[in-house]
């Protein structure tokens, strides 16, 4: 194993879970009749809030589940069946399904005042997988200047996120329904396998302890 597995494993994993181009056109609904530049506004302050998030569940993810008694295999064995789940939804698109209807939740009801904070940044970007994930990766990343690098890490996978949202429209077009339909069920495979990995991992702790 070289160098680079934790941070290609760790980079994939972020990147499948934020799903650029799942949520872009979730985006392009969500903020529908507006200007290009409140677009950007919205797609920014959404990242912002997500990154900030899951930075901070990325920090201290591990320092609360010590605080709750709860062992990080234990939580390995959990999250890995949480985001094997989510891969599985990816694969058969319920998640696409789950994920429309928070969008259409969020248009249909007047008291949500600020569609960035809700549905986009949670739950769409920093939802239970991803948190989940995040504090996952945070175990392999264990010393201060590891987790500096997980967050730049993350940092990078929401720029994509970003960008994704700025070209949205011409992404939409050029994956169209079923380039995105192949490309969901594409990462879905790659979370399925990570997400076994993780559950193995958790059971050798546990063993182990």
């Amino acid at each position: 194993m070289t160098a680079l597995d934790p941070f290609l494993n760790a980079f994939v994993t972020l990147l499948v879970m934020l799903d650029p181009p799942g949520t872009a056109p979730l985006f392009l609904a969500l903020t529908s009749g507006m200007s290009q530049g409140q677009r950007f506004q919205v797609a920014l302050r959404a990242c912002i809030t997500a990154f900030v998030i899951l930075t901070i569940f990325a920090i201290a993810g591990s320092g609360i589940l010590q605080t709750l008694g709860i062992t990080m295999g234990a939580f390995r064995v959990a999250g890995g069946l949480l985001l094997f789940w989510i891969a599985f939804e990816m694969i058969f698109e319920k998640r696409k399904e789950r994920r429309e209807e928070s969008a259409k939740l969020a248009i249909t009801n007047d008291h949500i005042r600020d569609i960035a904070t809700f549905p986009l940044a949670i739950p769409l970007i920093a939802g239970p997988g991803s948190i989940s994930a995040i504090i996952l990766l945070s175990s392999t990343f264990a010393d201060p200047v590891a987790r500096t690098e997980l967050v730049g890490l993350l940092l990078l996978v929401v720029l994509v996120l970003f960008a994704s949202f700025l070209i949205a429209n011409r992404l939409d077009r050029l994956l169209g329904q079923t380039g995105q339909n192949i490309l969901t069920r594409l990462l879905g495979v790659l979370l399925a396998a990570l997400s076994v990995q993780f559950v193995a991992d958790g059971v050798k702790t546990l063993a182990a302890g």
